[in-house]
């Protein structure tokens, strides 16, 4: 993969393809942001193509030092929002895979299916703001600096945000899972 100001200055000189394969190794971990921030594999889709036409449209507006991993994760995070904003509601985590029920340790996986879903369940009920601090920084290991660049606010609003959903994330889990929630 090019270094990111060398991508930008050949989609300026007409290579298209050079954002093709940019789009290609930013897909997955966009994908995998949105659906953290949507709860539904389907719905994070949308907008992560979302994001890509809305790069690719204004990538000849941006300077050439830009942060092009920082940027695509703002443009996400903003299309997470809005889809936030029209629904008003998160949806659940779908059971979707190709393992049959023949196959060796089912129960194993099956087990881990669970706690993975449980624990994406308990991460849609850390607020919105939260939610999204933490998963670029936990998951996706932007710094704070990076997130509060991403979302539009300070390094120290990104700490706070960062543990308080931490806290919440502790709590739901607690409760979810039998403890004390402390």
């Amino acid at each position: 993969m090019l270094h990111e100001g060398q991508i930008i200055a050949q989609v300026r000189t007409g290579r298209n393809d050079v954002f093709g394969e940019t789009i290609e190794y930013y897909q997955r971990p966009i994908i995998c942001y949105l659906l953290r921030m949507t709860g539904n594999y389907e719905v994070a889709q949308d907008p992560a193509q979302d994001t890509f036409l809305q790069a690719f449209r204004g990538i000849l507006k941006t300077r050439s030092d830009l942060s092009l991993k920082a940027w695509l994760y703002r443009i996400a995070t903003n299309n997470a929002n809005q889809y936030h904003r029209r629904r008003r509601l998160l949806s659940f985590i779908p059971f979707t895979g190709s393992e049959s029920a023949d196959t060796p340790n089912m129960s194993a996986f099956a087990d881990q299916l669970v706690e993975k879903v449980a624990l994406e369940e308990a991460l849609l009920k850390v607020p919105q703001g939260r939610r999204v601090c933490m998963a670029l920084h936990f998951v996706e290991g932007f710094t704070y600096k990076d997130v509060g660049a991403i979302v539009g606010i300070s390094e120290e609003a990104v700490r706070k945000r960062v543990a308080r959903g931490s806290q919440d994330f502790r709590n739901v889990c607690g409760i979810r899972l039998g403890g004390t929630g402390e």
